[in-house]
């Protein structure tokens, strides 16, 4: 993303990366997850979890900021992210 101008403290700020991790048996599909992520890194799968719904999975490993957003609004605590120092590399 291109902006037209770039705040003063940039080189002072850490990106966070994150991973997420889903507990596929507890999912009941909902997406909301997959709907709501701001930086859009979670997608459904085509496979079938115990409960017989497509959990998600994701889709962009370099993305996720560990803002937790996918914790908070899951209704079942099915998924959930942690602090990494690198991205994934893919």
């Amino acid at each position: 993303m291109n902006f037209w101008r770039v705040p003063l403290d940039t080189n002072e700020i850490d990106v966070v990366h994150g991973e997420v991790h889903i507990i596929d048996d507890r999912c009941k599909g909902c997406g909301y997850c997959i709907e709501f992520c701001p930086r859009h890194i979670l997608e459904f799968s085509l496979q079938f979890n115990a409960k017989g719904y497509h959990p998600p999975v994701v889709k962009n490993f370099k993305d996720c900021v560990n803002c937790h957003y996918c914790e908070v609004i899951c209704p079942e605590f099915a998924i959930f992210s942690v602090e990494v120092d690198e991205p994934p590399v893919v």
